[in-house]
């Protein structure tokens, strides 16, 4: 049974918060990434972390090796309206998979986003392939090469044998990913990006702005492709600024 207790981690209970956040983890991460935020945000902002299964408190479960089932699973999970406006927040893979969330709860009243923030992540249209990783040692390389506040823990045997599954499952799913023909979101989105973002370069992450027939917002930020743990208290007073001014919807 998919429930709302299996895939979000509520780390700072803000019952008077004016707006609700749902953080989406990158490839390989988990919802532990967003504690910090978390912890920034409250208590005008709640925020529910993203659990995806095969980590932390789920490692048991399989992991999930397509990223429309995940989208699937999650816009049950995410399906009913909620008390308050909600905003959606993705970095890397946790972008494209808070986008196909939120295409698949378009007209749900009180359950679709307010609002898209969109992290490190190239838009749908500027999709190209890229050469997987050979092996889990060229996959370790890769995930070490893009920084992030794990990285370095992958040079403990212990660590990598808990987190492999998870990373290669996540690239699978990235590898497999196309979006979702004639999909749009008609809430405004915001695109964050990083100025020395290989992996998604400032013009891709712009253009974002095809996929929505709301309003269309770039930030661009200075650093790599985990640039969103850069200045923890600026870029959360950034969202919660973001979250509160959501439309009505």
């Amino acid at each position: 049974m998919t429930t709302a207790g299996t895939w979000l981690r509520r780390y700072h209970a803000s019952p008077s918060a004016e707006a609700e956040l749902v953080c989406f983890p990158h490839a390989g991460g988990a919802a532990a990434y967003w504690y910090p935020l978390s912890a920034l945000l409250a208590p005008g902002v709640e925020t529910l972390a993203v659990q995806y299964p095969g980590r932390q408190d789920r490692h048991r479960e399989p992991p999930v090796t397509d990223l429309h089932t995940l989208a699937d699973r999650l816009a049950e999970v995410l399906g009913e309206p909620a008390a308050r406006p909600r905003v959606f927040l993705g970095h890397s893979m946790g972008a494209s998979l808070a986008y196909e969330v939120a295409a698949r709860l378009e007209g749900r009243a009180g359950a679709a986003p307010a609002r898209l923030i969109l992290s490190g992540r190239r838009a749908p249209s500027r999709w190209r392939p890229s050469p997987e990783p050979s092996d889990d040692a060229a996959l370790v390389a890769r995930v070490r090469a893009l920084g992030g506040t794990d990285a370095g823990r992958l040079t403990d045997p212990d660590v990598l044998e808990l987190v492999l599954p998870a990373l290669r499952a996540d690239h699978a799913a990235l590898a497999g990913y196309r979006d979702t023909p004639g999909a749009a979101v008609s809430c405004p989105v915001t695109a964050f990006a990083g100025d020395h973002d290989e992996e998604a370069p400032v013009a891709d992450v712009a253009a974002w702005r095809h996929h929505t027939t709301g309003g269309f917002d770039l930030r661009v930020f200075p650093g790599g492709h985990f640039f969103v743990a850069d200045d923890a208290p600026g870029k959360a007073r950034l969202i919660a600024d973001l979250a509160r001014a959501v439309p009505t919807r």
